[in-house]
């Protein structure tokens, strides 16, 4: 084919990479809330209100963009998704000094800018890479969950010499330029575009299915909803924890908070490694037995490690391994609902699943507060969350490719 000798689809995955390690930035706002609080008077749940608006609306754009990239291409989705990033960092650095202008700047125009541009390099990487998608997904993945250890360190040291606005405005112009021109790099496939030596596999002779669902058919079938659940306790159980890591680590390891907080980069690793590993694992051993591979992991990490956690190494051995499991949904659900439902509409079908982590992102930390002030500790909580992972694990025997009923 002549498009598959012009185009080397490695460089779509160059390209993914570098915009998701700058999409990353999302998760190092927990940067500016000691500055915020300090400077402006922010109280803690002040100063979390844009990160929480930030993931809800990080969800609401990957529905509009999947739709929108389905059918428009890659490229002008996540150039308009780069743009409207920058435009909510630079608005942040104008407003920063009221909990409503950060909330719509960083919270709405940044979170939405980030959901635009995320699913582009998820949906182009997956289509040019049938043979190995789990390899790839948690490949391109992998820079959103490493780019807090790249945005982290970077926003400290520019708060430090030049303040919250400039901070704001400098990664603005990083995002447009990252960001963009990542995704001026994307187009997909040509219609009917195989890897050399690669025959997708056959379809099962006992029953009816469908290369390729419709967003409409997919909210109609039951198994839509059974990967949602999943997606759901995955997420969840993984954010409730890592956003509070370190009062976990304060409460049950009697650690100091600074000496926690040292703790966080490497969870951050672990948390880009849980994608690759992960999405390459998919591939061989199959996303059912992954996905239950995850959820296995939790109950290590939260029946076994964190509630008797009294060492340092022990709090920060279990915190990693659920960085790692979370990290492991990322790479895999995108690569489920390509293997489910095709990849024709895999964008917008992908946007829809992904409602599950953004009601996670926004729920999940309320869930673990109020637990923690009903029982009195973190360490119930996590039984709590033990017994998700386990409904979890029963879904996932409950999920199948789905058989196509007719119009």
């Amino acid at each position: 084919m002549a498009d598959e000798k012009l185009t080397n689809r490695w460089l779509m995955v160059a390209a993914a990479l570098v915009m998701q390690l700058c999409l990353g930035v999302l998760y190092s706002y927990s940067v500016f809330r000691g500055p915020l609080m300090k400077e402006v008077g922010f109280t803690v749940k002040e100063a979390g209100y844009p990160l929480m608006a930030s993931f809800f609306f990080f969800a609401v754009g990957m529905i509009v963009a999947g739709r929108w990239q389905d059918k428009a291409g890659p490229k002008k989705v996540a150039l308009f998704g780069g743009v409207l990033l920058a435009i909510g960092c630079v608005l942040a650095g104008v407003l920063y000094k009221t909990v409503g202008g950060l909330v719509f700047a960083y919270g709405i125009l940044g979170g939405l800018g980030v959901g635009f541009a995320y699913v582009t390099p998820i949906a182009t990487c997956i289509k040019w890479f049938p043979d190995m998608r789990g390899t790839i997904t948690g490949l391109a993945v992998f820079g959103f969950g490493a780019g807090t250890l790249v945005f982290g360190p970077l926003i400290s040291k520019l708060v430090t010499s030049s303040g919250i606005q400039n901070a704001f405005f400098t990664v603005g112009a990083i995002m447009l330029v990252g960001v963009c021109g990542a995704g001026s790099m994307f187009k997909v496939p040509p219609a009917g575009y195989k890897p050399a030596g690669w025959n997708p596999p056959a379809a099962s002779a006992t029953s009816v299915t469908k290369a390729d669902w419709s967003p409409n058919e997919i909210i109609g079938n039951g198994q839509f909803y059974v990967l949602w659940l999943i997606y759901l306790f995955g997420a969840a159980a993984g954010l409730m924890i890592i956003g509070q890591a370190v009062p976990i680590g304060v409460e049950v390891a009697k650690l100091d908070p600074k000496v926690a907080a040292a703790g966080l980069g490497t969870m951050a690793l672990l948390n880009g490694l849980g994608r690759l590993v992960h999405g390459s694992i998919s591939d061989k051993l199959g996303r059912k037995n992954t996905v239950i591979l995850c959820f296995a992991e939790y109950l290590v990490a939260f029946l076994l490690l964190l509630p008797n956690a009294d060492t340092f190494t022990k709090w920060l051995v279990g915190i990693c391994i659920v960085g790692f499991s979370y990290g492991g949904y990322l790479a895999i659900m995108p690569s489920m609902t390509a293997d489910y439902f095709g990849t024709k509409s895999l964008g917008a079908n992908y946007g829809y699943l992904f409602t599950a982590w953004g009601i996670a992102g926004v729920c999940g930390p309320f869930m673990i507060d109020a637990i923690k002030s009903s029982t009195g500790a973190f360490t119930n909580a996590m039984y709590y969350i033990s017994a998700a992972c386990v409904a979890g694990i029963v879904l996932v025997f409950v999920s199948k490719k789905p058989e196509f009923k007719g119009a």
